[in-house]
């Protein structure tokens, strides 16, 4: 399982650079918004496609709305990301904009861990983890000189 779990994040993170082009294209192309409304009814659509495929029906999808609301915070996180990564990808480049998301992603998941915050597994914050944060910091500052 959890080879599958980095194969996954790889593919994640290959996606990832890719949307970061692609929606710094079409927000120039379409408007910022419209291309953020677009992205999202296309992943509405293949997510519920998807889900039908695997599911053979709509599955536990009601538990959603009497989960605690807290969770739906996922929503909008994912509606942040793809909003800011369409703003700046044009005004900074892909390789900033990359660089700055992960470490930003990196600081928040390091709290995240440190405190168990949403209910995750307290993790410790080691020196190695710090050094690690701090020098994709330093990267992502050094990606924003041309």
């Amino acid at each position: 399982m959890t080879s599958a779990a980095v194969f996954l994040t790889v593919i994640a993170g290959l996606a990832g650079a890719v949307q970061v082009a692609v929606m710094g294209r079409f927000g120039g192309r379409v408007g910022i918004f419209e291309a953020l409304t677009f992205a999202t009814g296309v992943q509405l659509v293949l997510s519920l496609g998807l889900l039908l495929v695997v599911r053979l029906g709509f599955g536990g999808l009601g538990n959603a709305f009497r989960a605690p609301s807290w969770l739906w915070l996922g929503g909008l996180m994912g509606l942040t990301v793809v909003l800011s990564i369409t703003f700046a990808q044009p005004r900074i480049g892909a390789t900033a904009t990359i660089g700055i998301l992960i470490a930003g992603q990196l600081v928040m998941g390091a709290v995240i861990d440190r405190y168990g915050l949403f209910g995750v597994q307290r993790i410790a914050i080691s020196l190695p983890r710090a050094a690690g944060i701090v020098l994709l910091g330093i990267g992502a500052a050094l990606s924003l000189v041309r």
